[in-house]
C-alpha cells in the first residue's frame, strides 16, 4: 500500500455515510459508535454531509438520514439489477414453501449488502431487512460463502480492504481468510452457516444458511440466504431441511440470469 493511503478523513467520511445509510434515522452518538470514530469528528463529518445534501436532519428530532441524492452515487453501477429481477419470483416461491425469510446479497467492499428479501412476506422474522442493509463479510453466512467461492484476485482485493479498516470485524475477516480448511469445507459442502447472527437488528436471535449464486457465465455474483430463529432449530437441522430447496432455487436463479442475458444480447 502507498504511503499516506488510506486517507483517514475520507475513510471516516465514508464510514459515517455508510452508518447513516444503513441504520438511519440515527442519532449523532449512534453514528459515532457505528463508524467507530470520536463524537466531535462525527459531528464535523455530518455537518459536511448536510452541506453537500447527502444527509438531512429529521424535523423535531436529533436524528439523521440520507437523502435521495445518495442514489446518484450508484448510477454508474447497475450490475445487480438483472440479478434482482431474475431472483424475485424464485425467492418468493422459496419463502412461501419454507415459511422463513429469504435474502439475496452481493459483496460491496468488505461487506455483504442485501439486494432483495422476502422478510415482508412472512411473520417468521423479527425485523424487515430492506435493500441496502449491510453486514461484515466474515460475520454472515452470505459473506462466508462469497469468500469461499470467489476467485483469488477478488479474495486478495477483499484482504487488502480488511487490512485497511482495522476494526474487530475486519480482524475476524482476516482470520477467516487465512483459514484454508474452513473455506475449503464451505466449497466442498456448498453452503455456509452463521449461528446466532450478531451484526443484525436482533443480535443472537437468528441464524442463517447461505449458498452461492452464479451468473449466466458461471461467475459468482452473490449469495442466497435463508434466515431462521436460532431457538427453532440448530444448524444441522436447517441444512437437512432447507439446503436442497435452496440449491434448487439458486440453480433456477442462475438459469433465469442466463435467459435474461441471452435476451439482452
Amino acid at each position: 500500500m502507498e504511503r499516506g493511503v488510506p486517507i483517514r478523513a475520507i475513510s471516516r467520511g465514508l464510514a459515517v455515510l455508510s452508518a447513516v445509510n444503513r441504520d438511519g434515522p440515527i442519532s449523532m452518538m449512534g453514528i459515532a459508535r457505528a463508524a467507530e470514530i470520536p463524537y466531535p469528528t462525527a459531528c464535523r463529518i455530518i455537518q459536511t454531509l448536510l452541506h453537500e445534501g447527502l444527509v438531512e436532519k429529521e424535523p423535531h428530532r436529533k436524528r439523521y438520514r440520507v437523502t435521495s441524492l445518495v442514489q446518484t452515487l450508484s448510477t454508474g453501477y447497475q450490475a445487480e439489477d438483472m440479478l434482482v429481477s431474475a431472483a424475485r419470483a424464485h425467492i418468493e416461491d422459496l419463502c412461501q414453501a419454507v415459511g422463513w425469510p429469504v435474502s439475496v446479497a452481493t459483496r460491496v467492499g468488505t461487506r455483504m449488502m442485501v439486494r432483495d428479501s422476502t422478510h415482508k412476506m412472512t411473520s417468521l422474522t423479527f425485523s424487515h431487512y430492506f435493500p441496502g442493509y449491510t453486514l461484515p463479510i466474515a460475520e454472515c453466512a452470505t459473506g462466508k460463502v462469497h469468500l469461499a467461492f470467489c476467485d483469488e484476485e477478488e479474495r486478495e482485493a477483499i484482504n487488502e480492504g480488511l487490512r485497511a479498516i482495522e476494526t474487530e470485524s475486519s480482524h475476524m475477516g482476516l482470520v477467516l481468510m487465512g483459514d484454508d480448511y474452513m473455506l475449503s469445507k464451505i466449497r466442498k459442502d456448498g453452503y455456509a452457516l452463521q449461528i446466532r447472527n450478531v451484526y443484525n437488528s436482533d443480535p443472537g436471535k437468528t441464524s442463517s444458511i447461505a449458498v452461492p449464486l452464479f451468473d449466466g457465465n458461471e461467475g459468482l455474483i452473490g449469495s442466497l440466504a435463508l434466515i431462521f430463529f436460532a431457538s427453532a432449530m440448530n444448524g444441522e437441522e436447517a441444512v437437512a431441511k432447507y439446503l436442497e430447496p435452496m440449491c434448487q432455487t439458486a440453480a433456477a436463479i442462475g438459469e433465469a440470469l442466463r435467459e435474461a442475458k441471452s435476451q439482452a444480447a
